[in-house]
């Protein structure tokens, strides 16, 4: 099952929390903004241990959608959790479609 975001502005949003169990194997990311690009910064993290990016600075221009696949995301209690950083790359805010699949 497919779970949608609609992600705006320039913040760090959890997309999954540790324990939350769900199984992702696939992150497709859609710039809706109609007059600029963003950038985006895709990764896990697990209490004392700190961050792994999938995805660092990537560039998304108007209208496009990029795919990744993640492959042994493990989303148990005491595990990681899934993040999204935006950053604008105008003084307009950010828009971005997020579908974990």
């Amino acid at each position: 099952m497919a779970t949608h975001f609609n992600i705006t502005g320039e913040l760090t949003k959890e997309l999954l929390a540790a324990g939350d169990n769900v199984s992702v194997s696939q992150v497709s990311l859609c710039n809706v903004h109609a007059d600029t690009k963003c950038t985006v910064d895709l990764y896990i993290e697990k209490k004392l241990i700190g961050k792994f990016y999938l995805l660092k600075t990537v560039i998304l221009p108007i209208g496009a959608t990029l795919i990744h696949d993640i492959k042994g995301f493990n989303n148990k209690v005491d595990e990681f959790g899934l993040y999204i950083k935006l950053t604008k790359s105008a003084s307009e805010t950010p828009a971005v479609d997020v579908i974990l699949s």
